[in-house]
């Protein structure tokens, strides 16, 4: 299956014209990943039906979509590094990522729009839904980096339409495409949201205590950026009084001029998140939502027993 969704992805046709277009969104595709929404969504599939190469336009539809999000996500934190390599903002410039990045959108459109198998209408409203969800998820956000309130739930609730939403628009799309119930459609797409919600957390998890090496980002990324994070928000709920959350949150606003500060700022973020003891916090919450998740797949009335291998194998991820 991940072969198939590869060869998929590598064949996509790149017009040669205009110059400058083209070849940033081919780099970003190229740059590998872990076709995680492509994969959940042929493996929900084929829960009702053995065909799922039916599927393989919508599944390359969505990593497009994805990675439309992660050029304009990248440009927004000022991110240099992806997967290891420079950002698309950084390897052209901004005004690239921004025509680039709109460009993967409406490729990812066209090639939804193309899938002809299955309740394929529904198909098509549920991915142009979640990306609008998705927009307002990014825009929460923003809006949290100007905040120092943000709860828990307020939280959850800005990564469940950031990041969760597309892998339960997956899940839904790949049993919508198998012309499955519109039950199972809904326990697939709660069941994938679950699992998208520990994917971000476990994110949150290792840019702060990953290896670069693997994680292939910058670690501390997020710290740089001062991004409300997991980690951030339940660090500040344990904290005992408001002088130690002013305290932090002078480091995590601090500007760091230097290689050297940048540094500096990480190592003192990360020190606190150690004395709060916030890795323990966030992976206990991790598997909480496998639970979850795991409770909520047990309702349909199928195999899904390659589905949630694949789901498990995510849980101890690195990068």
């Amino acid at each position: 299956m991940i072969g198939k969704i590869r060869s998929a992805i590598a064949e996509i046709p790149y017009p040669q014209r205009p110059e400058g277009l083209y070849e940033p969104i081919e780099y970003a595709m190229s740059m590998g990943g872990k076709r995680l929404r492509p994969m959940l969504m042929l493996l929900c599939y084929s829960v009702f039906r053995p065909d799922w190469e039916q599927a393989i336009p919508a599944a390359t539809a969505l990593e497009l979509y994805h990675n439309h999000t992660l050029l304009h996500d990248d440009l927004m934190d000022r991110a240099d590094v992806r997967r290891g390599k420079p950002t698309v903002h950084r390897k052209w410039n901004e005004n690239t990522a921004i025509l680039s990045g709109d460009t993967m959108l409406l490729m990812a459109a066209q090639q939804m729009a193309r899938q002809r198998v299955g309740r394929y209408e529904d198909a098509n409203e549920c991915f142009l839904k979640s990306a609008i969800e998705i927009c307002e998820g990014q825009q929460y956000d923003v809006n949290f980096e100007q905040r120092h309130g943000v709860t828990e739930e307020e939280y959850i609730e800005m990564i469940r339409l950031k990041t969760s939403v597309l892998l339960g628009c997956a899940a839904k799309i790949g049993a919508l495409l198998a012309d499955a119930s519109d039950d199972a459609c809904d326990i697939l797409y709660a069941f994938a949201e679950k699992i998208g919600l520990a994917f971000q957390l476990q994110d949150d998890y290792l840019d702060c205590f990953g290896d670069e090496k693997t994680f292939g980002k910058r670690i501390g990324g997020d710290i740089l950026c001062g991004k409300k994070t997991f980690m951030t928000v339940a660090a500040m709920q344990r904290m005992g009084d408001d002088s130690e959350r002013d305290s932090f949150l002078a480091i995590l606003d601090a500007e760091a001029g230097t290689p050297e500060a940048e540094e500096e700022k990480i190592k003192r973020v990360i020190s606190i998140y150690q004395k709060l003891h916030i890795a323990d916090v966030a992976n206990a919450r991790i598997g909480e939502l496998y639970d979850e998740a795991h409770r909520i797949l047990r309702n349909l009335d199928a195999d899904t027993s390659a589905l949630w291998d694949y789901a498990t194998s995510l849980l101890g991820r690195k990068s």
